[in-house]
């Protein structure tokens, strides 16, 4: 319910609420700002826009701005995934078969392949594809002159992307969590676009536990429609709707669904509040290390639940007071001040 990554039924849904333009997106000002600069500076010289490396946890709207990018330069989007590249080849179809100027969009760019990664380089820089025409001693290399393009890269795992190709990127952005009247204000767009009643004090309680992420809160909004609808409740999503309906849907006042609670949980009982790799929580609490890490992790450290250390993850004194747990006796240092 609170996870960052879409669905397959809500993905026709994301399109009806997702923004066209930089001036109807909300939050993340800093790098609004930032690229509404590069954009316009692009199209006065006549240029494709340089290449975009979005980064952040899941559902903060990097999807999103690669489609606002494509709109605002007036080009074509392309879309593909980094684990659906598998070979070398499959990347250079999609390459010369770009227009001039236009976007190609690849999610989980850290999942591409030694291989296609190499593919990539001389494409960014130059503008040009290296490719090698048969085997063995007969073999002999092509370039082949590309069209100006962007490149727009999302990645949940930055710091699985290579140097080389990093380096490529000329504008490289991370998103981050959104404050709750940040939230709200996106709610209170999709009740509209999507004609949910709700009151506002009912839309600021489910962004408060909406994880600091739009989508999670077009999440939660479908959700509790659906029960203040079974409940034949006239005023739509009030303060004590959004509240029965959150209770039910096992979201707590942190945002925190039955996976993190489980994670703190193994956390203090097993491993008495760590330090604790993740492999061995990830045992503990029945889910795959990628998910915490992606998903769980992310979020505990921003809300200073969770820590990490040279030595594994550790659980603050106010994991412990959410939870109910007393803290250790003896505790010291900054963990339990």
């Amino acid at each position: 319910m609170v996870s960052g990554i879409p669905k397959e039924e809500e993905l026709g849904l994301e399109q009806t609420l997702r923004p066209r333009a930089l001036r109807e997106y909300v939050g993340q000002e800093r790098i609004v700002d930032n690229l509404k600069v590069f954009i316009r500076a692009a199209r006065e010289r006549g240029e494709p826009l340089d290449h975009v490396l979005l980064f952040g946890p899941p559902g903060l709207g990097k999807t999103t701005l690669a489609h606002i990018l494509a709109h605002e330069m007036g080009a074509p989007l392309r879309t593909t995934a980094g684990p659906v590249l598998e070979r070398a080849g499959d990347l250079a179809a999609i390459l010369t078969n770009l227009q001039p100027g236009e976007v190609l969009f690849v999610d989980e760019i850290h999942r591409l392949g030694p291989a296609v990664e190499e593919i990539l380089y001389p494409a960014l820089e130059d503008f040009k594809l290296d490719l090698v025409i048969g085997q063995g001693p007969a073999a002999r290399t092509m370039k082949i002159d590309l069209p100006r393009f962007t490149l727009v890269g999302a990645t949940t795992r930055a710091g699985l992307i290579s140097a080389p190709l990093r380096g490529r990127f000329g504008i490289v952005h991370r998103l981050d969590f959104y404050p709750p009247a940040e939230l709200a204000r996106i709610l209170t767009r999709s009740a509209a676009l999507l004609g949910i009643a709700a009151e506002p004090a009912g839309l600021d309680e489910l962004a408060r536990r909406s994880r600091g992420t739009p989508r999670v809160a077009n999440r939660l909004l479908r959700r509790v429609r659906d029960f203040a609808q079974i409940d034949g409740r006239a005023s739509g999503i009030d303060l004590e709707m959004a509240r029965q309906a959150l209770a039910l849907l096992e979201v707590d006042e942190f945002g925190f669904d039955e996976v993190d609670r489980r994670f703190l949980s193994v956390l203090i009982e097993i491993y008495d509040g760590g330090p604790a790799g993740i492999q061995a929580i990830a045992a503990g609490v029945g889910e795959d290390r990628g998910t915490l890490e992606d998903l769980c992790e992310p979020y505990l450290l921003q809300e200073g639940f969770l820590q990490r250390t040279p030595r594994g993850r550790v659980a603050t004194r106010r994991a412990y007071d959410h939870l109910g747990y007393p803290p250790p006796a003896g505790a010291a240092g900054t963990l339990f001040s």
